[in-house]
């Protein structure tokens, strides 16, 4: 015992931070080291979500409704993420949620439904939009897609704005996906 306990100690430490550092820095069985910003273990892919599809029910109602949004989401490349989805009444966020997409390679395409609860809304014209915000995305241009037809709401129990019966549904596909598209 040359150097004694406490340069035991410094020498076994030495080795634990030689051995730590070679898996933080991607060496070893560890792993690789991740920015902070890398969150939720996206790994080094590419990441490219398009929103392809918004679809809107009823698109005349009345306070106090529930208006269904169904979305199509396509991952285009290779990452894999949680990330937040969100529904814009008007560019004020009305519903969100959190999306999953990349776990497994062979799935591309995505159908989620989100709820607008109407209660305690204003009567009136409703511009709706679905974004999903992706850190990094190579296109973010195609992140988001708003129904050109609005929503209108009316107030509880009066017939709806333009005369016509309560209902309908609105679609708005993204034009650059090509029409004729089956999701």
């Amino acid at each position: 015992m040359r150097y004694g306990k406490a340069g035991t100690a410094l020498a076994s430490a030495v080795a634990l931070l030689l051995f730590a550092g070679e898996i933080a820095s991607g060496g070893g069985r560890g792993g690789r080291f991740r920015h902070v910003g890398d969150q939720n273990g996206g790994g080094d892919g590419n990441k490219d979500i398009a929103v392809r599809q918004v679809t809107v029910a009823p698109i005349r109602a009345q306070v106090g409704d529930t208006v269904r949004v169904d979305v199509v989401i396509e991952n285009k490349a290779e990452g894999y993420e949680t990330v937040p989805l969100e529904i814009f009444a008007n560019k004020k966020v009305v519903t969100r949620k959190l999306f999953t997409f990349g776990w497994s390679p062979g799935d591309r395409i995505y159908r989620e439904t989100m709820a607008w609860d109407t209660r305690g809304v204003s009567p009136g014209e409703y511009r709706i939009r679905a974004e999903v915000f992706v850190w990094g995305d190579s296109s973010p241009s195609d992140n988001f897609l708003e129904v050109k037809q609005v929503v209108l709401l009316s107030p509880p129990g009066a017939p709806s704005s333009d005369g016509a019966a309560a209902g309908g549904s609105a679609t708005e596909t993204d034009p650059r996906f090509g029409k004729g598209s089956s999701f």
